[in-house]
């Protein structure tokens, strides 16, 4: 599958998704549409970033400040995507090292290292609400 054609299966989601939100009856019904039109978005930009710096079009620092992100903040989201996730330190960051390890692999056709410890992929965080004491 080209890069393009991958890029446009999450649009497609995402355009339902809001065009979902956009017919539903009120703003309450419309936000678990809209939560998942940003979630799916989300998993994009990661995606694309990720494809990013391993092509060598962008930097850790270029590709987050291209998607508006800190650079701290590129590590453990590059980690959470499937190109780099092999390539996360013990930290769940994916590093300039790892981006150059990623490189290499793909150029000599190698097989991505093996996670030293299977940890599920990390969900991004999300708000929850304090219960009555």
């Amino acid at each position: 599958m080209t890069p393009d054609a991958a890029r446009s299966v999450p649009l497609e989601a995402i355009r339902d998704d809001l065009a979902a939100a956009q017919s539903a009856e009120g703003p309450h019904e419309a936000l678990p549409h809209l939560r998942a039109a940003a979630d799916r978005l989300t998993d994009l930009i990661d995606e694309s970033m990720a494809q990013a710096v391993l092509s060598g079009d962008a930097s850790l620092r270029s590709a987050g400040a291209g998607a508006g992100l800190s650079e701290n903040a590129v590590g453990p989201r590059l980690a959470r995507t499937a190109a780099l996730r092999a390539y996360a330190n013990d930290d769940g960051r994916v590093t300039a090292s790892g981006v150059e390890r990623a490189r290499y692999d793909q150029e000599t056709g190698a097989v991505p290292p093996a996670p030293a410890t299977p940890s599920p992929a990390r969900p991004p965080m999300r708000f929850k609400p304090r219960r009555p004491s």
